[in-house]
C-alpha cells in the first residue's frame, strides 16, 4: 500500500469554520472534523481516526486555545481527541471516551455478513480488504491501531453551553445514532453540528447502541429545528429543507419496518 504524502485535506467554509478530512479513509469511515473560530477560543469538533497527528497537520491554524468535543464516541470521530488538552463529550458516552474501548473497524473482515449487506443497501459498500487506500507511514499497521484514552475534562449534557467569546453552542443531546449523540447549534446564526445524529448519507441504525424509539425522537426534534445549515459527521453540508426532506424519509421508512433504508436522493 503507498505511503500518503498528506493525510488530512482541509477547506476553508467560511471566516470562522475550516472542514478538515481524511481523503484516503473510505467514506464509510471518512469523518467531517470542524474547527470553529471563536474570539477567545477555537473549537474542534471530531477528530478522525488518529491514524496521524491532527494536531501537527492543522497546527497554523490551531494558534489559540482549542477545545476538541467529540459528537459521540465511535472509533471514527474520536481518534486523535488525546492529542487535545481539552476535551468534551456527553456524560452518557464519557467513561468511553475515557478508557479508549471503541474498536477500530479499519478491514473488510472486522464487519460480519450482514453489517457488508446493510451497509450495501444504504451506500456504503465496502468493496476493498481496507477501508484506507494509503498509509499514514512506514511504520503503521492497520491491524495493530486503536482508539487512545482521552477522559474528558467536560462531561456535557443537554443544554449545556460552549462559549468561544463572540459565539455561543448549545449542547443538544440527540441519541438514537448512540445513546450520548450531541449536537451543537448557534442559534444566533441557524448553524448546527449535528455529528451523525443527520447526514445527507446512509444513516447507521442497527447496530449495538443503537436506539430506533430515541433516533425518531431526535428526528422528530431536528426537523422543527429553525436551521440556515446543517454540517454533519460525513458526507456534504446541507439546509433546512434537505434536513426536513432526510429526517421525513426516515420517520417514514422506520414507521414502516424497514430498519436500515438508504438516504433519499436529492
Amino acid at each position: 500500500m503507498l505511503i500518503a504524502q498528506k493525510w488530512f485535506e482541509r477547506r476553508r467554509i467560511d471566516d470562522d469554520i475550516t472542514l478538515i478530512w481524511e481523503p484516503h479513509v473510505d467514506p464509510l469511515i471518512r469523518c467531517n472534523i470542524w474547527h470553529v473560530r471563536g474570539r477567545d477560543r477555537d473549537m474542534l469538533i471530531d477528530t478522525g481516526l488518529g491514524m496521524a497527528s491532527l494536531r501537527e497537520a492543522a497546527k497554523d491554524i490551531f494558534d489559540k486555545r482549542l477545545t476538541a468535543v467529540a459528537t459521540h464516541t465511535h472509533f471514527d470521530h474520536i481518534g486523535g481527541m488525546f492529542e487535545f488538552d481539552e476535551r468534551i463529550v456527553h456524560e452518557r458516552e464519557a467513561a468511553i471516551l475515557a478508557d479508549g474501548s471503541s474498536p477500530m473497524m479499519l478491514r473488510s473482515c472486522d464487519f460480519s455478513e450482514e453489517t457488508h449487506r446493510e451497509l450495501a443497501e444504504i451506500g456504503y459498500p465496502i468493496e476493498s480488504d481496507e477501508l484506507i487506500t494509503a498509509l499514514p507511514d512506514l511504520a503503521f499497521k492497520i491491524a495493530e491501531h486503536t482508539t487512545q484514552p482521552a477522559p474528558c475534562t467536560w462531561a456535557v449534557r443537554e443544554g449545556d453551553r460552549i462559549d468561544l467569546g463572540d459565539r455561543s453552542f448549545e449542547v443538544l443531546h440527540l441519541p438514537g445514532h448512540s445513546p450520548g449523540s450531541i449536537g451543537l447549534w448557534e442559534d444566533a446564526s441557524g448553524v448546527l453540528f449535528s455529528g451523525d445524529a443527520i447526514y445527507d448519507g446512509g444513516l447507521l441504525t442497527n447496530f449495538p447502541g443503537a436506539n430506533l424509539d430515541d433516533y425518531v425522537r431526535t428526528m422528530l426534534r431536528l426537523r422543527e429545528l429553525p436551521v440556515r445549515v446543517v454540517h454533519g459527521g460525513h458526507e456534504n453540508s446541507f439546509g433546512r429543507d434537505r434536513l426536513r426532506e432526510i429526517a421525513d424519509h426516515y420517520l417514514r421508512a422506520w414507521e414502516s419496518g424497514a430498519k436500515t433504508p438508504a438516504v433519499p436522493p436529492p
